[in-house]
């Protein structure tokens, strides 16, 4: 039985598959209980998507041809077609870039369900998306059993926010969602098939959706609405109104039809990274010098960071010149790590809302903030 089975789907691409199955055949696969195998989920390419048998480091490769293109779903197809114990979910234009991921799976706790990578973008900038505990579906190790049980990815999504959808079932089933920097991943990011109209069509309904599924009821309206502002503000800036649009009028008339799996408080709060980001600050900011503090470079969920700063009562101010420290005001793990870099690089002192890396204290190895005498 394999220890890991890389699971990709693709459609149309490929000259980027290649390169993908080029780099996994790179990996060296001794410390793999079992080894590894990689199963392709082709959503209909045409022509079909072609793999070697075996890759250069031995790993057996094949497809499964589907009639039709599946989305994200076309990865719970590859995932009954393996007994591995980790599924590797990739796409077709990202993979690995050494064996990190091998160890992190390995020291990964036994409540932990899945993984996700530190992913990187041609440009050295990385990728968007993702909360503390929501990975980014092109880079994650899952396993088979925990994914099987929450019945993998719900095909209505297609593709955008179905890793949301997810990494909440997995919350409620008892699991763990973390992310570990050994575990690195380069998308590069084929601009083929994406289209922005699409993508926000699908990020205003999807995530919505996920709203609407999860949120707790004091807290269901606010999320959707939320969700409808940011990707209106992302489709202004695209150019794809028309396509936000779609979604939109998708979204009016299908929320009310949603399967309701009602998370408590306490479950939500991890969820949307509340927990993660007053967890971390209250751990390494203390209050006795009455510190200010400015919130920079906000993204995604930057309101959870607001909000947690409230708790704490620290004093704040719009100026980053005249605070004790900046605080990165985004919960999504590849624009907060990129923040703080460019932040430090220029001089100041940086808290990260939130540990990317598991196991281990919160900012192991970065700087600590602690404003006290």
């Amino acid at each position: 039985m394999p220890g890991v089975a890389f699971v990709i789907p693709t459609r149309n691409r490929p000259r980027e598959l290649a390169r993908t199955l080029g780099a996994i055949g790179a990996l060296c696969l001794d410390r793999v209980p079992g080894g590894a195998e990689v199963v392709i989920a082709d959503n209909g390419s045409d022509p079909p998507a072609r793999a070697p048998s075996m890759l250069a480091n031995g790993a057996p490769a094949r497809v499964i041809r589907l009639g039709a293109n599946e989305g994200a779903a076309a990865r719970n197809i590859a995932a009954e077609a393996t007994d591995a114990d980790w599924l590797v979910m990739l796409d077709d234009d990202s993979h690995p870039t050494d064996n990190g991921l091998f160890d992190a799976i390995a020291d990964a706790p036994e409540d932990v369900a899945a993984i996700g990578a530190e992913i990187f973008l041609l440009n050295g900038r990385r990728e968007a998306g993702g909360l503390p505990e929501v990975f980014v579906g092109c880079g994650v190790a899952i396993r088979r059993g925990a994914f099987r049980r929450a019945g993998g990815y719900d095909p209505s999504f297609g593709f955008y926010a179905e890793e949301y959808d997810l990494s909440a079932k997995l919350i409620l089933d008892g699991c763990r969602v973390i992310h570990d920097r050994r575990f690195r991943v380069l998308h590069e990011k084929s601009l083929t098939q994406r289209s922005m109209d699409t993508i926000c069509r699908r990020l205003v309904r999807n995530n919505a959706w996920v709203a609407a599924r999860y949120a707790p009821p004091g807290s269901r309206r606010p999320a959707i609405r939320r969700d409808v502002l940011r990707y209106a503000r992302i489709a202004v800036r695209e150019d794809a109104m028309a396509g936000y649009g779609r979604g939109f009028a998708e979204m009016l008339a299908t929320l009310g039809r949603q399967p309701r799996r009602t998370m408590r408080l306490d479950l939500w709060e991890r969820f949307i990274g509340v927990s993660a980001v007053r967890n971390t600050l209250s751990a390494c900011v203390t209050l006795r010098d009455d510190p200010v503090v400015c919130v920079v470079s906000r993204g995604k969920n930057d309101w959870v960071v607001a909000q947690v700063i409230r708790e704490l009562g620290l004093r704040t101010t719009p100026n980053p010149g005249r605070a004790d420290a900046v605080i990165v005001g985004t919960c999504s793990p590849g624009p907060m790590l990129d923040a703080a870099r460019a932040w430090r690089a220029g001089g100041a002192t940086v808290v990260e809302p939130w540990s990317f890396s598991e196991p281990g204290p919160a900012l192991s190895g970065r700087r600590a903030l602690t404003l006290a005498s």
